[in-house]
């Protein structure tokens, strides 16, 4: 007999007038705006103009949302509310947070090169800020009773109205709360980057490659324990595949950097230190004969 758990929410909202205000996308708003704080204040300490992050923010939101839903529109389609307006329901369904990143990279990149600005810089200063608003968003899917994984009697077992239960789990209880383990996953993710960004041992667009590597490999393990509604193929979960390959284009992506990028370090001493390259030993040429 299980002694403790984590209750379901009995509500996922609540009205604010005629509208209705859901908890998922009061999440996502606190994490995009603590996110942007952070940017702000990361980009600042590089020595960039904090009102970038601004803009940036303006351009990548509505993009990411965007990609995030025809994300989850294209990989479970059988998911959507059958309603005209249900590819468009991010409260019904969520967002798939891959196709939410990329769409928002690129619409990002282009700002960025349009302003002039350090792309792989940027991207080391925003890196950790996406790790807290993910955490922050992986709440909303607490009271929406979704993301979660297989029956447990854990402590921390999180109770899952039986309305939210997958066919075949009516008779189980409580479940791994892999939403939960991949909200502590991201805080420590977001933290290690920070630490790793101040050593100065690695070089520029390292941190958003390792965001990637540890963010992507960190689902191909919730994805073997999550059992709510999915695509399959070949057995497995198709966001399992996607994780493997991400996995491994950050790895690559990685190396490629440290191979390729002049180190930070180096930079900032060149900038500090222009006679860094000292010629005075060199031989002087001859006299004219």
């Amino acid at each position: 007999m299980q002694l403790a758990a984590i209750p379901s929410p009995s509500v996922n909202g609540f009205h604010l007038g005629p509208l209705y205000i859901h908890f998922y996308a009061l999440m996502y708003i606190v994490g995009i705006s603590l996110a942007v704080l952070l940017g702000r204040r990361r980009w600042s300490a590089v020595g960039g103009d904090p009102a970038l992050v601004d803009e940036i923010a303006i351009w990548c939101v509505p993009a990411g949302i965007i990609g995030g839903r025809i994300y989850f529109d294209l990989t479970t389609p059988k998911y959507i509310p059958p309603h005209w307006w249900g590819p468009l329901a991010v409260w019904d369904g969520g967002l798939g947070i891959w196709g939410g990143v990329a769409l928002a990279t690129v619409v990002g990149i282009w700002r960025l090169r349009k302003a002039g600005a350090d792309v792989l810089a940027m991207m080391d200063a925003l890196a950790p800020c996406l790790l807290v608003a993910q955490a922050i968003g992986r709440v909303g899917n607490y009271f929406n009773q979704e993301l979660f994984g297989g029956p447990t009697s854990l402590p921390w077992g999180l109770e899952i109205a039986p309305a939210y239960r997958p066919p075949g789990y009516l008779q189980d209880p409580t479940f791994h709360p892999t939403f939960l383990y991949e909200l502590v996953w991201d805080l420590l993710l977001a933290w290690l980057l920070i630490r790793l960004g101040k050593s100065g041992k690695v070089r520029p667009g390292s941190l958003m490659a390792l965001y990637v590597v540890g963010y992507s490999a960190f689902r191909i393990f919730e994805e073997s324990l999550r059992v709510d509604p999915s695509e399959h193929f070949l057995g497995l979960r198709l966001n399992f595949f996607v994780a493997s390959a991400l996995t491994l284009f950050g790895l690559v992506w990685f190396v490629v950097l440290q191979r390729r990028s002049p180190r930070p370090e180096a930079v900032a001493e060149a900038e500090a230190d222009p006679e860094a390259t000292d010629t005075s030993e060199a031989p002087e040429p001859p006299e004219s004969q």
